[in-house]
């Protein structure tokens, strides 16, 4: 998939506490134009915390056949699909401001192993509410208690 078809992106930077990630959507910006718009940064704390899950949705992707084939290095945009788009976009808007790493692991666990056509339904639900939907997603995780 290339990245001007992609839905979704993922964007490896480094900073100085580490390494971290930002996912971006595809959306029309306010002049109608199409353009990949970010959702939420990753920490580094919440990137480590994530990692199997950023490496499955960049393998899933991808097409890769072989697991531990994702290379993940900070630099250009990977493309994601919309399946797994939607759950890392979940996934950064679920972490945004937790710093329980044991939590976050649980919280990647859980939205990796979760039904795709359920995580577009959340971040639907999470980008258009009140944040109570998103308060939801965080216990249903396992984020927070």
């Amino acid at each position: 998939m290339k990245l001007r078809d992609a839905p979704f992106a993922l964007r490896l930077v480094r900073r100085k506490d580490g390494t971290a990630a930002i996912p971006y959507r595809r959306r029309l910006d306010d002049h109608g134009r199409d353009r990949l718009q970010k959702v939420a940064a990753l920490s580094p704390l919440a990137y480590t915390s994530g990692l199997p899950l950023l490496r499955a949705a960049v393998q899933g992707s991808r097409g890769a056949a072989k697991p531990g084939s994702a290379k993940l290095a900070p630099g250009p945009f990977l493309p994601l699909d919309h399946d797994w788009g939607a759950r890392v976009a979940c996934y950064a808007l679920v972490a945004a401001g937790l710093k329980n790493g044991d939590r976050l692991t649980k919280a990647a666990r859980n939205l990796r192993e979760a039904d795709p056509a359920e995580a577009s339904w959340w971040l639907g639900r999470i980008t258009r509410e009140d944040g109570r939907a998103l308060r939801a997603l965080r216990i249903l995780t396992e984020a927070v208690q």
